[in-house]
């Protein structure tokens, strides 16, 4: 299905990252990925020791995760905040002759969301709203960019990225700042599916995925109780990660004429919640 095809992944953590279910899958099809892990890049600046550590922790996890679950497979640093790095990243991947088919986009950060409680939304700071808004939304744009200044993204190119149904509805399990970024995310989506489709036939969906705990970011926010409630209210119970991975499969198939779709990968969840 997916023979002859390069996809970049963005968003891995580890194993249990929804974003390297979508590699192993696209892999299994007969693609190959570029994956991208969060890192210390040169275009870091005056970083704490305690910064300096995390980043590297970060990405010793991703890379020993990609070479467990994907093997012998193209990795980069990449840090959605600073334009230089997507940039320079950007111009990497061309100077090494990588043509991209498209590109899953799995990044998001929220600095306001702290052992599982969210800080209201009338004490977030202008420094933590931007900053949420830069990476889980923003981000999308420049990428976007960077890879077509470049002419790593070809014509009739496939781009994906995840969101939830928090950037539509206040859930049971609460979302202040980065539901406001996911809603930037999937209007950026349907602006991007307009501008991209007509400019260089590329085109631009968004999933919404059932609630998920496996991976660092659901661990961060949820409970077991959450995802307990969630299972409840959608009709076929909470989707899992291979349903995900599958429906993006689907959206990176060649010369496919969907675009601007904000999906619903979630048991119905969205029907009812």
């Amino acid at each position: 299905m997916l023979a002859n095809t390069t996809f970049l992944i963005t968003g891995i953590a580890d194993k249990h990252s929804l974003a390297m279910f979508v590699a192993k899958q696209i892999i299994k099809q007969g693609g190959k990925v570029v994956c991208t892990g969060l890192g210390v890049s040169e275009h870091h600046k005056n970083l704490s020791e305690k910064a300096k550590g995390f980043l590297n922790k970060n990405y010793e996890d991703f890379k020993l995760a990609v070479s467990q679950e994907l093997g012998d497979t193209h990795i980069e640093i990449l840090d959605a905040s600073l334009d230089e790095n997507i940039d320079s990243f950007a111009k990497n991947l061309s100077d090494k002759g990588i043509k991209l088919n498209g590109f899953l986009h799995a990044i998001a950060m929220d600095k306001t969301i702290r052992k599982k409680e969210v800080k209201p939304l009338l004490d977030v700071t202008k420094d933590e709203f931007c900053d949420t808004m830069n990476v889980s939304a923003y981000s999308l744009i420049r990428l976007s960019h960077y890879l077509l200044k470049y002419n790593v993204l070809q014509k009739g190119a496939s781009i994906c990225s995840l969101s939830y149904i928090a950037a539509a509805k206040v859930t049971f399990h609460p979302y202040r700042n980065i539901s406001i970024a996911k809603a930037a995310l999937e209007r950026i989506t349907v602006e991007l599916a307009d501008e991209l489709g007509r400019s260089h036939d590329i085109r631009v969906n968004v999933i919404r995925f059932s609630t998920y705990m496996g991976s660092k970011a659901g661990n961060a926010t949820l409970t077991n109780k959450d995802i307990e409630t969630a299972n409840k209210m959608s009709p076929l119970g909470n989707a899992k990660p291979m349903d995900l991975a599958h429906e993006i499969v689907h959206l990176f198939r060649p010369e496919l004429s969907i675009t601007g779709e904000i999906r619903h990968v979630d048991g119905g969840y969205n029907i009812t919640g």
